[in-house]
């Protein structure tokens, strides 16, 4: 399930971002929710779906927030080990 779940994230990021979708991101949200699926650090993927519009990532941002969300993702799996 967690494959699937990661190549579904993979063709998604394939897709793009939109100018709209790049001006309006949460850059915190966008890294825990990446980390909470167990995916990569996608903020260099971001910035380069969202050079062409102009938008700069917020990798501080991003990065609290993949290291937040990795955190948790982590406490879930030991808690599924128990």
């Amino acid at each position: 399930m967690r494959g699937a779940v990661c190549l579904l994230m993979f063709l998604c990021g394939c897709a793009g971002r939109d100018a709209d979708a790049c001006r309006g991101a949460n850059w915190y949200d966008l890294g825990f929710r990446d980390a909470l699926y167990g995916i990569q650090a996608q903020d260099l993927v971001y910035a380069e779906q969202c050079a062409p519009h102009n938008v700069a990532v917020d990798g501080a941002r991003y990065a609290q927030g993949w290291r937040e969300g990795r955190y948790e993702f982590d406490r879930r799996a030991s808690k599924s080990q128990d």
